[in-house]
């Protein structure tokens, strides 16, 4: 059984038990999330429009951190103009507990 959910502007497909990176979420580490369904796969499909009345799916938080470093660098020829920039994204780590 699995599902299709909605959290930061992005879909992603769980189960029951998987670990997933979200878009960081306003959260302790510990703290209960539920996630709106869109879609449900069990012993037959059931497509929400736009989401699935009366299921969610609901996870624990496990970690609170940041991606890996993406370097941005302008670059003009000729004209000694470079800037190097770093950028962090932070995430959120789920557990997915239950889905229902």
């Amino acid at each position: 059984m699995y599902a299709i959910i909605r959290t930061g502007g992005k879909q992603y497909k769980v189960a029951v038990g998987d670990e997933v990176l979200v878009e960081k979420l306003d959260a302790e580490v510990g703290a209960q999330v539920a996630f709106e369904v869109l879609m449900l796969s069990g012993d037959e499909v059931i497509i929400g429009k736009p989401v699935v009345e009366g299921v969610s799916a609901k996870g624990q938080v496990v970690e609170q951190g940041k991606g890996a470093k993406v370097v941005v660098f302008h670059y003009k020829p000729k004209k000694n103009i470079r800037k190097k920039q770093g950028h962090r994204q932070p995430y959120t780590k789920v557990r997915i507990e239950s889905i229902g």
